[in-house]
């Protein structure tokens, strides 16, 4: 039964991490394909704030840029969404020009197309959550090994 646990938690590990690659690979899909084939629109920056976390300890402290948008699609229909990691130096009251897919235009964009930032972020998020699988996959490696050799002499 202590043993399991040594598969158990690495194999949930594992798909946490194969679930947050599917959602970065998602997502980045959607925002290139908004980017090629989106309508475009004028949108009106509603608001703007900024939200802090980390900062405990010895950590650093991350803040993220939000801005909240609202347009009219050509049907008429006003939508408003928000977005993260905005440009700083769009404010209140500021025009931008969105682009929406007429079938999901909440999840319009206001970021300009920057198809090689967009590869090589998802690039480096699906590094990284590789290797955090290769560990999980080599630790329950290392834990089956010593315990095969252990032959049951551990408690």
């Amino acid at each position: 039964m202590f043993e399991s646990l040594f598969y158990a938690v690495p194999a949930l590990m594992l798909a946490g991490i194969g679930s947050a690659a599917y959602l970065l690979v998602r997502r980045a899909r959607r925002i290139s394909r908004t980017w090629a084939h989106g309508l475009t629109a004028e949108a009106r920056c509603l608001r703007m704030f900024t939200t802090t976390s980390g900062g405990g300890g010895d950590t650093s402290v991350r803040t993220t840029v939000h801005h909240v948008y609202e347009f009219t699609t050509r049907e008429g229909r006003t939508v408003r969404f928000e977005e993260e990691d905005g440009p700083t130096t769009v404010l209140e009251g500021d025009v931008v020009t969105v682009r929406y897919l007429p079938e999901l235009p909440q999840r319009a964009t206001a970021l300009p197309p920057a198809r090689g930032r967009l590869a090589a972020g998802t690039g480096a998020g699906l590094v990284f959550l590789g290797v955090a699988g290769a560990f999980c996959v080599g630790f329950m490696a290392v834990a089956h090994m010593m315990f095969s050799e252990s032959a049951g002499m551990l408690p």
